[in-house]
């Protein structure tokens, strides 16, 4: 019924809890950042502390994966705010130190050649597919990098979901997740690789594959590049970052031989990690790719 004359209706506030639009749990900085982004929190899957929504959850979200970006200007403009205020917030709270090692490949890409030959050519797998899987067990070997800081403290995660870094062809870049990345065995690592990156480039992600990230990898090999100094993606506290495998003189036993080599480096939060972690990280890697037939 009406309100009697001259009455005011009721305010939000005095209505029942019933019909009170729910408040969601999140961090001040992540209420901020939504304000700031014109992301509505209501509609996010908070991957904090018993589901708060985070600030990197809020800006993945941002990101112009979903349907509802109507022009190419748009969605450049909007990928582009979503990374400036991610690597601003790196920049300003996160302290990196970086390690370096150069990893010899030959191992590796012999067996790669020699599991490709039996193939046919949709089925074969690519280098990338096994530093992913390298990088994901190393993790698991080194799990105070497969982090999140959140409330001052590193929290250790239980599964390694380990980012993509994509490359997109209108500019911008977008991480996509491999959940249980670990667990996965090459082929469906490689399936999995070529999927994301294809839905990646089309617009076509979920947002379930934007979050939940615990560390991220990006390889910049096919743009020439040797040498990467990431920038960590927060809350998380580690990130690799591959290099163009390039055939050089290498040491082995006492003789100069040609090798295919590899520079793999680290970012490191120094608040949740030492660069002792950080070159016990690499050299769990370089281990693991010297027996591929084990990945």
């Amino acid at each position: 019924a009406a309100p009697a004359s001259g009455a005011a209706p009721p305010s939000l506030a005095a209505l029942p809890d019933a019909v009170a639009p729910p408040r969601v749990r999140m961090s001040p900085l992540a209420r901020r950042r939504a304000a700031e982004l014109g992301v509505d929190p209501s509609a996010l899957s908070g991957s904090g502390e018993e589901g708060a929504v985070t600030a990197h959850d809020v800006e993945s979200a941002a990101l112009p994966t979903l349907e509802g970006v109507d022009t190419h200007e748009s969605q450049a403009a909007r990928m582009r705010h979503a990374i400036a205020a991610s690597m601003e917030r790196s920049n300003r709270e996160i302290p990196h130190y970086y390690v370096a090692r150069t990893i010899d490949l030959q191992r590796s890409m012999s067996w790669l050649a020699a599991a490709n030959a039996t193939r046919s050519v949709e089925a074969r797998l690519v280098a990338g597919a096994l530093l992913v899987k390298a990088v994901a067990l190393a993790l698991r070997r080194v799990p105070e990098l497969n982090a999140s800081w959140e409330h001052g403290s590193a929290r250790p995660r239980e599964h390694v979901n380990l980012a993509v870094a994509v490359s997109l062809r209108n500019g911008g870049l977008i991480a996509p997740a491999i959940h249980d990345a670990d667990r996965l065995d090459l082929d469906a690592l490689m399936a999995k690789l070529g999927d994301l990156v294809g839905r990646a480039r089309s617009g076509g992600l979920k947002s379930s594959e934007l979050a939940d990230v615990t560390c991220t990898v990006s390889s910049l090999g096919d743009r020439g590049v040797e040498l990467a100094l990431p920038v960590i993606v927060p809350p998380q506290v580690a990130m690799i970052a591959f290099g163009r495998i390039v055939e050089r003189p290498w040491v082995v036993d006492g003789t100069v031989v040609p090798r295919p080599l590899v520079w793999a480096t680290l970012a490191g939060d120094h608040r949740a990690t030492d660069g002792h972690c950080g070159a016990a990280f690499l050299t769990a890697l370089d281990a693991l790719l010297q027996e591929p037939e084990k990945l």
